[in-house]
């Protein structure tokens, strides 16, 4: 008989340097932020609410906070502009929902979550994707909302360099400060019924060229869900993780090699260096509720509930 208090839950906030330091404030207000999203989480899978439904708020309460590349505090293209990418999945059914190019919607990952209810379609970009968004009545928010003070001294930073990287990763953006720690969002969840689900949201890469889409909308890359296997999120460098396939190739590794997800997130790994240099990381929930965390960067921001026990978060 299913257990409404057998739930799993996972957030990260992305992955990069993030040099841990005991008396760094932004490293306490990081964590901080993703215990609050857990225990929010906890609550609706402690009252019987779907994977589905916990993944969407969680990852919406990430998009409000500006401290994490996404939604809110989303980092700036090439052209200081703010183009968001979002997705979510649904185990049960393998339906979706994705969005890419977004640039004055407040929380991408609920209009994702329409896509994935109310059109026939899976992924809708750019002036389309305002156009579904409109059709939903969803709010036009300004530029401002969406760009922070750090944000565009990162861009002006970058520029000057000529370069394009990951906002939280010394190791793709030279003279970059390593106490920096903001990224991708993503959350993933199995419910006390056995269904699991999955959602990403960035603001992608710093300096970005104009139109470029990562790994965070496209289904298999940056994101996957199926109740057979598990339900992942990524975070990284979008690039690495489309060549790879990442997260469903972790599912075929659970699926195909008979691996709980620790073991898939070993091999996963392995896989992701060893084929192209990949940078990033990625969590993950097994169809048992087992959660696994791996990431090829020095840290990963991310905390956990398993199996309806303690929150546990750490770099």
């Amino acid at each position: 008989m299913p257990d409404r208090h057998e739930f799993s839950l996972m957030v990260h906030g992305g992955a990069g340097a993030l040099e841990k330091l005991d008396n760094d404030k932004e490293a306490v207000r990081h964590l901080e932020s993703i215990r609050c999203v857990l225990e929010h989480g906890r609550m609706i899978l402690r009252a019987g609410g779907s994977a589905l439904e916990a993944v969407e708020q969680c990852a919406s309460l990430l998009e409000d906070d500006p401290i994490f590349n996404a939604g809110a505090g989303s980092v700036l293209n090439e052209d200081g502009k703010v183009e968001m990418d979002a997705a979510i999945m649904c185990g049960a059914s393998l339906a979706a929902g994705a969005v890419a190019g977004i640039s004055d919607i407040a929380n991408p990952i609920q209009l994702a979550r329409v896509v994935l209810a109310e059109s026939e379609h899976l992924l809708l970009i750019g002036a389309g994707a305002r156009r579904f968004a409109d059709r939903w009545h969803f709010e036009r928010m300004p530029e401002s909302y969406f760009r922070t003070r750090e944000r565009v001294a990162q861009w002006e930073q970058l520029r000057s360099s000529g370069g394009a990287g990951l906002d939280h990763d010394v190791s793709v953006w030279p003279g970059r400060s390593s106490d920096d720690k903001h990224g991708t969002i993503g959350v993933v969840a199995r419910d006390g019924q056995g269904n699991l689900a999955a959602a990403t949201s960035t603001g992608g890469i710093v300096n970005k060229q104009y139109g470029r889409v990562g790994d965070s909308p496209i289904i298999g890359a940056g994101v996957y869900a199926d109740n057979a296997t598990c339900a992942v999120s990524c975070t990284g460098v979008g690039e690495d993780f489309m060549r790879t396939v990442l997260a469903k190739t972790l599912a075929d590794l659970i699926e195909f090699k008979e691996l709980d997800g620790a073991a898939a997130a070993v091999l996963g790994i392995e896989y992701l260096q060893r084929k192209v240099a990949g940078r990033g990381g990625f969590i993950l929930i097994d169809r048992q509720g087992g959660c696994a965390a791996g990431c090829s960067t020095r840290r990963m921001i991310h905390g956990w509930i398993e199996k309806g026990g303690e929150t546990h978060c750490k770099f």
